[in-house]
């Protein structure tokens, strides 16, 4: 999923829509569905637009697909949650969980002998997911090293 893509789904599943998203936002709720709508050229979300959305609703589906556009992986930083051995446990599940959901993704892929480029899409949206519950792990593990 693109940048604009997660901007929309972010607009259009807020609780009461792009209505209600526009009123917190203090924007006309035209404008804001104009922002969110890919085919619409002369209305675009700045990076304000979204980082406010995602400040609002939570969804932070826009900066997961701006980082995977150059490459990079995003990780909440929980600073309040003390490293604890259950958590190191808990992300380590996480990890293997999301390492066969990616083998699951690859197998459906060449199931029928044929690659396509949806199907690519959501290989790598596995692959991110899991790089991430890697990299979430590490940061949990160096939390807990002996300083």
């Amino acid at each position: 999923m693109n940048a604009q893509d997660a901007f929309h789904k972010t607009v259009h599943t807020y609780p009461g829509g792009a209505e209600a998203l526009a009123a917190r936002m203090g924007v006309a709720a035209g404008v804001l569905r104009n922002k969110a709508n890919p085919n619409i050229g002369y209305h675009k979300a700045t990076l304000a637009d979204a980082e406010l959305a995602m400040s609002l609703t939570g969804d932070v589906s826009v900066l997961h697909a701006l980082a995977s556009a150059v490459g990079y992986v995003c990780l909440r930083v929980d600073v309040d949650s003390a490293p604890s051995d259950v958590a190191v446990l808990e992300l380590v599940a996480k990890a293997w969980s999301a390492s066969s959901d990616v083998g699951a993704e690859v197998y459906a892929t060449l199931a029928d002998g044929v690659v396509e480029p949806h199907e690519i899409a959501r290989v790598k949206e596995r692959v991110y997911r899991t790089t991430q519950a890697m990299h979430e792990l590490v940061a949990r593990l160096e939390g807990l090293a002996e300083k």
